[in-house]
């Protein structure tokens, strides 16, 4: 039995929906990732603030390599984020 050509438009259409849908939701669940990354750092003037309050001597060989492992935190967030950008609007233009 052959199938109508509306009914064929109509499949197409609802499946490009639920993709559009699908990539929305994994979109917005990596803004959010990246919300939480960045918000659990603190940022420099907060640290700065526990250093000037005495609240901890912290020397500068521990001070250096906390930074190279924020900076790897924060180029892996980047980057996850990024891939799931391009990934996104990559499903999007299909």
């Amino acid at each position: 039995m052959p199938v109508n050509s509306d009914s064929q438009v109509k499949i197409m259409e609802q499946h490009q929906q639920e993709q559009r849908q699908t990539a929305a939701q994994e979109f917005q669940a990596a803004l959010d990732e990246l919300e939480d990354i960045l918000q659990e750092q603190p940022t420099v003037d907060e640290a700065s603030q526990v250093l000037n309050n005495g609240n901890g001597s912290v020397s500068d060989a521990q001070l250096a390599q906390e930074d190279e492992e924020l900076a790897a935190i924060d180029i892996e967030a980047f980057e996850d984020a990024v891939a799931d950008i391009e990934q996104y609007f990559a499903e999007r233009k299909q």
